[in-house]
Protein backbone atom coordinates (compact mmCIF):
# COMPACT_ATOMS: atom_id res chain seq x y z
CA UNK A 1 0.00 0.00 0.00
CA UNK A 2 0.90 3.63 -0.38
CA UNK A 3 0.48 5.49 2.89
CA UNK A 4 0.19 9.26 3.20
CA UNK A 5 -0.64 11.48 6.14
CA UNK A 6 -1.89 14.80 7.41
CA UNK A 7 1.58 15.42 8.75
CA UNK A 8 0.64 18.87 10.03
CA UNK A 9 -0.67 16.93 13.04
CA UNK A 10 2.95 16.06 13.85
CA UNK A 11 4.07 19.67 13.44
CA UNK A 12 2.96 22.89 11.72
CA UNK A 13 6.47 23.21 10.22
CA UNK A 14 6.97 21.54 6.86
CA UNK A 15 10.53 20.46 7.72
CA UNK A 16 9.26 18.63 10.82
CA UNK A 17 6.40 17.14 8.80
CA UNK A 18 8.95 15.71 6.38
CA UNK A 19 10.93 14.27 9.28
CA UNK A 20 7.76 12.65 10.70
CA UNK A 21 6.86 11.08 7.35
CA UNK A 22 10.36 9.73 6.85
CA UNK A 23 10.51 8.42 10.42
CA UNK A 24 7.34 6.43 9.80
CA UNK A 25 8.26 5.24 6.32
CA UNK A 26 5.37 7.01 4.58
CA UNK A 27 5.06 7.81 0.89
CA UNK A 28 3.96 11.40 1.15
CA UNK A 29 1.56 14.05 2.25
CA UNK A 30 -2.08 14.95 2.16
CA UNK A 31 -1.16 18.55 2.58
CA UNK A 32 -3.26 20.80 4.81
CA UNK A 33 -1.21 23.09 7.06
CA UNK A 34 2.10 24.56 5.89
CA UNK A 35 4.24 26.55 8.32
CA UNK A 36 1.16 27.96 10.00
CA UNK A 37 -0.91 28.60 6.86
CA UNK A 38 -3.65 26.55 5.27
CA UNK A 39 -2.54 25.07 1.96
CA UNK A 40 -5.30 27.00 0.18
CA UNK A 41 -3.69 30.27 1.30
CA UNK A 42 0.00 29.70 0.56
CA UNK A 43 1.66 31.55 -2.29
CA UNK A 44 2.85 29.79 -5.41
CA UNK A 45 6.41 30.64 -4.39
CA UNK A 46 5.83 28.91 -1.06
CA UNK A 47 4.37 25.94 -2.92
CA UNK A 48 7.52 25.73 -5.06
CA UNK A 49 9.65 25.75 -1.90
CA UNK A 50 7.58 22.93 -0.39
CA UNK A 51 7.76 20.94 -3.63
CA UNK A 52 11.56 21.21 -3.65
CA UNK A 53 11.78 19.97 -0.06
CA UNK A 54 9.45 17.06 -0.69
CA UNK A 55 11.27 16.08 -3.89
CA UNK A 56 14.61 16.17 -2.07
CA UNK A 57 13.17 13.88 0.63
CA UNK A 58 11.73 11.42 -1.90
CA UNK A 59 8.17 12.27 -0.88
CA UNK A 60 5.13 13.37 -2.86
CA UNK A 61 1.95 15.35 -2.37
CA UNK A 62 -0.84 12.81 -2.77
CA UNK A 63 -3.78 15.13 -2.23
CA UNK A 64 -4.62 18.69 -1.31
CA UNK A 65 -6.39 18.48 2.05
CA UNK A 66 -8.33 21.60 1.25
CA UNK A 67 -11.18 23.28 3.16
CA UNK A 68 -13.09 23.78 -0.09
CA UNK A 69 -16.81 23.30 0.55
CA UNK A 70 -16.47 24.00 4.29
CA UNK A 71 -18.60 27.12 4.38
CA UNK A 72 -22.19 27.66 5.50
CA UNK A 73 -24.63 27.03 2.67
CA UNK A 74 -26.71 30.06 3.74
CA UNK A 75 -24.17 32.63 4.85
CA UNK A 76 -20.88 31.64 3.16
CA UNK A 77 -19.38 33.89 0.50
CA UNK A 78 -19.48 31.43 -2.37
CA UNK A 79 -17.95 33.76 -4.97
CA UNK A 80 -14.90 34.28 -2.73
CA UNK A 81 -14.82 30.54 -2.13
CA UNK A 82 -14.57 29.86 -5.86
CA UNK A 83 -11.61 32.24 -6.06
CA UNK A 84 -10.00 30.34 -3.20
CA UNK A 85 -10.59 27.13 -5.15
CA UNK A 86 -8.95 28.56 -8.29
CA UNK A 87 -5.86 29.49 -6.28
CA UNK A 88 -5.81 26.09 -4.56
CA UNK A 89 -5.81 24.37 -7.94
CA UNK A 90 -2.78 26.47 -8.94
CA UNK A 91 -1.05 25.35 -5.74
CA UNK A 92 -1.96 21.74 -6.58
CA UNK A 93 -0.32 22.09 -9.99
CA UNK A 94 2.91 23.34 -8.42
CA UNK A 95 2.93 20.57 -5.81
CA UNK A 96 2.12 17.87 -8.35
CA UNK A 97 -1.03 16.81 -6.50
CA UNK A 98 -3.59 14.92 -8.56
CA UNK A 99 -6.39 15.03 -5.97
CA UNK A 100 -8.27 17.65 -4.01
CA UNK A 101 -10.25 16.75 -0.88
CA UNK A 102 -13.51 18.75 -0.73
CA UNK A 103 -16.79 19.02 1.20
CA UNK A 104 -20.46 19.79 0.53
CA UNK A 105 -21.27 22.81 2.72
CA UNK A 106 -22.36 23.20 6.30
CA UNK A 107 -26.10 22.99 6.86
CA UNK A 108 -27.51 25.42 9.49
CA UNK A 109 -27.96 23.68 12.83
CA UNK A 110 -31.47 22.35 13.30
CA UNK A 111 -32.37 22.67 9.62
CA UNK A 112 -33.30 19.79 7.31
CA UNK A 113 -30.49 19.06 4.83
CA UNK A 114 -33.13 18.09 2.25
CA UNK A 115 -34.25 21.73 2.13
CA UNK A 116 -30.79 22.70 0.86
CA UNK A 117 -30.22 19.88 -1.61
CA UNK A 118 -30.77 21.91 -4.77
CA UNK A 119 -28.47 24.67 -3.59
CA UNK A 120 -25.79 22.16 -2.60
CA UNK A 121 -26.04 20.46 -5.99
CA UNK A 122 -25.76 23.80 -7.79
CA UNK A 123 -22.71 24.90 -5.82
CA UNK A 124 -20.89 21.57 -5.93
CA UNK A 125 -21.50 21.60 -9.67
CA UNK A 126 -19.94 25.05 -9.96
CA UNK A 127 -16.89 23.91 -8.01
CA UNK A 128 -16.46 20.91 -10.28
CA UNK A 129 -16.73 23.14 -13.34
CA UNK A 130 -13.90 25.31 -11.99
CA UNK A 131 -11.79 22.15 -11.80
CA UNK A 132 -12.45 21.01 -15.36
CA UNK A 133 -9.25 20.66 -17.35
CA UNK A 134 -7.04 20.99 -14.27
CA UNK A 135 -6.10 17.32 -14.15
CA UNK A 136 -7.05 17.31 -10.46
CA UNK A 137 -9.61 14.75 -9.26
CA UNK A 138 -12.15 16.17 -6.81
CA UNK A 139 -12.80 13.81 -3.88
CA UNK A 140 -15.69 14.45 -1.48
CA UNK A 141 -15.16 13.59 2.19
CA UNK A 142 -18.02 12.73 4.52
CA UNK A 143 -17.97 15.17 7.44
CA UNK A 144 -20.21 15.93 10.40
CA UNK A 145 -22.44 18.94 9.83
CA UNK A 146 -22.25 19.13 6.04
CA UNK A 147 -24.80 17.95 3.49
CA UNK A 148 -22.76 14.80 2.76
CA UNK A 149 -22.50 13.68 6.37
CA UNK A 150 -24.18 10.27 6.06
CA UNK A 151 -23.98 7.61 3.38
CA UNK A 152 -27.36 8.26 1.74
CA UNK A 153 -26.54 11.91 1.07
CA UNK A 154 -23.01 11.08 -0.07
CA UNK A 155 -24.56 8.61 -2.50
CA UNK A 156 -26.91 11.34 -3.70
CA UNK A 157 -23.92 13.53 -4.50
CA UNK A 158 -22.01 10.79 -6.30
CA UNK A 159 -25.01 9.92 -8.44
CA UNK A 160 -25.42 13.59 -9.34
CA UNK A 161 -21.70 13.95 -10.12
CA UNK A 162 -20.16 10.70 -11.41
CA UNK A 163 -16.91 12.56 -12.09
CA UNK A 164 -16.47 13.21 -8.36
CA UNK A 165 -14.94 10.47 -6.24
CA UNK A 166 -15.13 9.88 -2.50
CA UNK A 167 -12.89 9.90 0.54
CA UNK A 168 -14.21 7.44 3.12
CA UNK A 169 -13.60 8.53 6.73
CA UNK A 170 -14.87 5.92 9.23
CA UNK A 171 -14.51 8.15 12.30
CA UNK A 172 -16.60 10.89 10.75
CA UNK A 173 -19.40 8.40 10.13
CA UNK A 174 -19.21 7.18 13.74
CA UNK A 175 -19.52 10.79 14.89
CA UNK A 176 -22.70 11.10 12.82
CA UNK A 177 -24.23 7.92 14.25
CA UNK A 178 -23.79 6.12 10.93
CA UNK A 179 -22.84 2.44 11.03
CA UNK A 180 -19.68 2.31 8.97
CA UNK A 181 -19.88 -1.10 7.31
CA UNK A 182 -23.31 -0.36 5.85
CA UNK A 183 -21.95 2.98 4.66
CA UNK A 184 -19.04 1.18 3.00
CA UNK A 185 -21.35 -1.29 1.27
CA UNK A 186 -23.41 1.58 -0.09
CA UNK A 187 -20.53 3.77 -1.23
CA UNK A 188 -17.53 1.59 -2.06
CA UNK A 189 -17.94 1.81 -5.88
CA UNK A 190 -17.42 5.57 -5.57
CA UNK A 191 -14.51 5.61 -3.11
CA UNK A 192 -11.10 6.71 -4.31
CA UNK A 193 -9.21 6.41 -1.02
CA UNK A 194 -9.58 6.07 2.75
CA UNK A 195 -8.81 8.24 5.73
CA UNK A 196 -7.49 6.05 8.51
CA UNK A 197 -9.27 7.40 11.57
CA UNK A 198 -11.42 5.72 14.22
CA UNK A 199 -13.79 6.92 16.94
CA UNK A 200 -15.87 5.84 19.92
CA UNK A 201 -19.61 6.30 20.36
CA UNK A 202 -19.04 9.59 22.22
CA UNK A 203 -17.20 10.93 19.18
CA UNK A 204 -13.71 10.86 20.65
CA UNK A 205 -11.02 9.82 18.17
CA UNK A 206 -8.86 6.80 19.00
CA UNK A 207 -6.15 4.86 17.16
CA UNK A 208 -7.41 2.81 14.21
CA UNK A 209 -8.92 -0.46 15.38
CA UNK A 210 -9.73 0.80 18.87
CA UNK A 211 -13.12 2.31 18.01
CA UNK A 212 -16.38 1.52 16.25
CA UNK A 213 -15.29 2.37 12.72
CA UNK A 214 -14.69 -1.18 11.41
CA UNK A 215 -11.43 0.22 10.08
CA UNK A 216 -9.66 -3.11 9.47
CA UNK A 217 -12.71 -4.70 7.82
CA UNK A 218 -13.16 -1.71 5.53
CA UNK A 219 -9.44 -1.51 4.78
CA UNK A 220 -9.37 -5.21 3.87
CA UNK A 221 -12.40 -4.76 1.59
CA UNK A 222 -10.84 -1.71 -0.04
CA UNK A 223 -7.62 -3.60 -0.72
CA UNK A 224 -9.54 -6.60 -2.05
CA UNK A 225 -11.13 -4.40 -4.71
CA UNK A 226 -7.74 -3.01 -5.73
CA UNK A 227 -7.44 0.01 -3.44
CA UNK A 228 -3.86 1.00 -2.71
CA UNK A 229 -3.89 4.49 -1.16
CA UNK A 230 -4.74 5.67 2.35
CA UNK A 231 -4.15 8.78 4.42
CA UNK A 232 -3.46 8.63 8.15
CA UNK A 233 -5.38 11.37 9.97
CA UNK A 234 -4.44 11.04 13.65
CA UNK A 235 -6.71 13.54 15.47
CA UNK A 236 -5.45 12.01 18.71
CA UNK A 237 -5.36 13.96 21.95
CA UNK A 238 -2.08 15.53 23.03
CA UNK A 239 -1.45 16.32 26.67
CA UNK A 240 1.90 18.08 26.93
CA UNK A 241 2.10 17.62 30.71
CA UNK A 242 1.46 13.90 30.56
CA UNK A 243 5.05 12.76 30.85
CA UNK A 244 5.57 14.60 34.13
CA UNK A 245 2.56 12.82 35.66
CA UNK A 246 3.59 9.28 34.74
CA UNK A 247 6.48 8.00 36.86
CA UNK A 248 7.43 5.04 34.71
CA UNK A 249 7.46 7.11 31.50
CA UNK A 250 4.83 4.90 29.83
CA UNK A 251 2.52 7.62 28.58
CA UNK A 252 0.74 5.79 25.79
CA UNK A 253 -2.33 4.69 27.75
CA UNK A 254 -2.79 7.36 30.40
CA UNK A 255 -6.19 9.04 30.30
CA UNK A 256 -7.38 6.84 27.45
CA UNK A 257 -5.44 7.54 24.26
CA UNK A 258 -3.58 10.73 25.08
CA UNK A 259 0.00 11.44 24.13
CA UNK A 260 2.83 13.59 25.44
CA UNK A 261 3.51 15.35 22.12
CA UNK A 262 2.17 15.80 18.63
CA UNK A 263 4.99 13.65 17.29
CA UNK A 264 4.06 10.83 19.68
CA UNK A 265 0.39 11.01 18.68
CA UNK A 266 1.34 11.00 14.99
CA UNK A 267 3.59 7.96 15.43
CA UNK A 268 0.88 6.12 17.37
CA UNK A 269 -1.62 6.69 14.55
CA UNK A 270 0.87 5.42 11.96
CA UNK A 271 1.71 2.36 14.06
CA UNK A 272 -1.97 1.50 14.51
CA UNK A 273 -2.35 1.29 10.73
CA UNK A 274 0.83 -0.73 10.33
CA UNK A 275 -0.54 -3.34 12.74
CA UNK A 276 -3.27 -4.04 10.16
CA UNK A 277 -0.79 -4.38 7.33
Amino acid sequence: MRIYAFADEASPAIDSQIAAMRRNGLNGLEIRGVDGENVSAISLEKAKEVRRKLDDAGLCTWSIGSPIGKIDIETGDFAAHLEQLRHTLEVAQVLGAKRLRMFSFYIPVGKDPADYRNRVIDQVGEMLRVGEGSGVLFCHENEKGIYGDIASRCLDLHKAFPQMRGVFDPANYVQCGQETWSAWEELNPYIDYLHIKDALADGSVVPAGKGLGNVKRILDAYRAQGGEDVTVEPHLQVFEGLKDLEQDGNTSHVGGYRYPSSDAAFDAACNALKEFL
